[in-house]
């Protein structure tokens, strides 16, 4: 059986950097980040725990497919992806668990 996914970004409180992640339970690995559960990654190193951006799929296979057309992208152009869904930049975080 094929399990869904998500392709997410996260940013720090002052927007300076960007990550870009997929996974198979979103809100899972969202914790994962805020505890910084693996001191030594990317995201605990530069304090990336704030979601700016989220799409959700049926299956994973496409999470991944998603995932890299955006890392592939400029700066500016995840920053447009981001604004298309969240102009203000806020945490995402509560509209998943509302």
């Amino acid at each position: 059986m094929k399990h869904g996914g998500a392709v997410y970004m996260l940013t720090n409180k002052n927007h300076t950097t960007l990550y870009v992640g997929v996974t198979s339970d979103l809100q899972r690995r969202l914790e994962e980040h805020k505890s910084k559960q693996y001191p030594n990654a990317f995201t605990a190193r530069y304090n990336l725990d704030k979601l700016v951006y989220y799409e959700l799929f049926h299956r994973i296979e496409e999470a991944i497919l998603r995932e890299k057309q955006i890392k592939g992208g400029s700066r500016k152009k995840k920053e447009d992806l981001i604004r298309s869904m969240n102009p203000n930049w806020q945490d995402l975080r509560e509209q998943l668990s509302g």
